[in-house]
């Protein structure tokens, strides 16, 4: 007689989902110890019959977008990263390191929302016998629930930022059931859940903040986001790598992706999507956090530069670009006699990597040589510079501080650096060009091919014989060496 095949124990880790035929003590996907546990035989799949629809199929062109047009949070950084505003019915996502500023930044968000009550609320179902119709959320009402606070320490933090709004209503509330009942009794445009990690419903197995409880939390909050035209947005913890902490199927499940990034010693704060299903992703909001809150800053160029009336040698200034922003910041260098048999590399605001392979280029290419030397490299603001094109600016702010010479004041450079002392071209000099024009910059050191379009033609220039752009002469270079001569020669 044939012997029945037993059912294979399964292990999940409860933090990431991960899923193994044995037990392990550290799980092999986020390499947290002590979360791999036996998770529940599945059962078969069942057969699904059809079932009534809850609305007709129709030509996508007879489907009515009124109800989905965004509508303005107040903060212009904001509705910039969002592609113009909220969308009723949209679930976003915001995560951050702890003390990052979230809660406040939701907070501002949640008060000037409530102050908007002239906005007109979705449309209704052009069917007046569809179910739900009392459903309808009033715009005008913001419902802020805190699982992390009490309710006292939420008001302590809107008195100091000035977010007191009559239709702006708070709850302390860790328990689904409790939210959704809010929800109920409220009926808000806006809902807002502090964070999702804390928030949590008997009807999972496990602890508030599991794989199994956020998915579960998620899910409801999301289907009655979409059943309402209600916009929720989420707070989400992130680990010790700077991912969103939970499963990876959470920011499959809402619309748009937010991570709020910043140095905890710098008020500048900055927004950036990851993931925008009404708008695009390449964009940037900056803000200013102090003391009386969240403020935007529509031109955060001049937080990164250090404004003198003398060139100091050792200092260059370079445009980046974040997403399709251009800011304008500025590279510091300081080479001092090192006492040590390893001189010290010390950065702040750059990769370094990347600053030790731009200073064997110097040494190898260029002959200046620093093995002696201790080399300290920054940026100004507290703003991290990672792209490619501040190579060229991070080497001759390394060569100008080790020959104690002085750029001029109104140089920038941009360009990468390659192995073979090259300066490669990088993307978007139309738009960086433009910017350091507009800040005054009269000089630019960028790679050959630079004020080239797609097609090979030359840029319109204001004059063809002196290469100029947007009322700046730009010199164009091919290798390092190259650079340093002209750079160094400018007025």
């Amino acid at each position: 007689m044939a012997k029945a095949k037993t059912a294979k124990a399964t292990y999940r880790c409860s933090e990431c989902g991960w899923q193994t035929s044995k037990w392990v003590g550290r799980c092999g996907e986020c390499q947290t110890w002590g979360t791999v546990t036996e998770a529940a035989s599945a059962t078969p799949a069942r057969v699904v019959s059809a079932g009534p629809v809850s609305a007709p199929a129709r030509p996508i062109g007879q489907v009515d977008v009124r109800s989905a047009q965004t509508r303005p949070t107040g903060l212009d950084e904001l509705d910039r990263v969002l592609g113009g505003g909220i969308v009723p019915g949209a679930v976003l996502l915001l995560a951050g390191e702890p003390g990052i500023g979230k809660s406040t930044l939701l907070l501002e968000v949640a008060a000037l929302a409530s102050t908007q009550s002239d906005v007109p609320a979705p449309r209704e179902a052009d069917d007046p016998d569809k179910p739900g119709k009392s459903d309808k959320p009033d715009n005008g009402h913001v419902l802020y629930v805190t699982g992390e606070e009490s309710a006292e320490q939420v008001r302590l933090r809107a008195d100091r930022v000035g977010a007191i709004t009559d239709k702006l209503y708070l709850a302390a509330e860790s328990e689904l059931s409790a939210i959704l009942g809010h929800i109920e009794t409220v009926r808000p445009g806006l809902l807002v859940v502090d964070s999702i990690q804390t928030i949590g419903t008997s009807e999972a197995d496990g602890a508030p903040g599991g794989v199994t409880q956020i998915r579960e939390v998620a899910a409801n909050l999301i289907r009655v986001a979409k059943e309402r035209g209600i916009t929720v947005v989420l707070v989400g913890h992130v680990t010790k790598e700077g991912a969103i902490a939970g499963p990876r199927l959470l920011e499959h499940l809402v619309d748009v992706v937010l991570y709020f990034e910043g140095d905890r010693h710098s008020r500048l704060r900055m927004i950036r999507a990851v993931k925008n299903r009404y708008g695009p992703t390449d964009e940037l909001g900056c803000f200013d956090l102090s003391e009386v809150g969240i403020v935007g800053l529509p031109d955060p160029s001049g937080l990164f530069l250090t404004r003198r009336d003398e060139a100091v040698p050792g200092t260059c200034v370079t445009v980046t670009l974040e997403g399709r922003r251009p800011l304008v910041a500025e590279v510091q260098s300081l080479v001092a006699k090192s006492h040590l048999p390893a001189p010290r590399r010390a950065t702040s605001g750059l990769d370094t990597s990347r600053v030790a392979m731009v200073l064997a280029v110097l040494a190898q290419r260029c002959k200046i040589s620093m093995h002696e030397q201790d080399v300290y490299v920054s940026t100004v603001g507290g703003v991290r510079l990672t792209e490619t094109s501040v190579d060229l600016a991070l080497a001759l702010a390394v060569a100008g501080a080790s020959v104690e010479q002085a750029l001029s004041t109104s140089l920038i450079a941009l360009g990468e650096v390659g192995l073979a002392g090259e300066v490669r071209v990088v993307p978007g000099v139309q738009r960086r060009l433009a910017e350091a024009a507009r800040l005054g910059f009269k000089h630019a050191v960028v790679p050959r091919g630079s004020l080239e379009l797609a097609d090979g033609s030359p840029l319109k220039r204001a004059d063809p014989q002196l290469t100029s752009y947007e009322g700046m002469k730009v010199m164009e270079v091919d290798s390092l060496k190259q650079a340093l001569q002209v750079s160094f020669t400018a007025p």
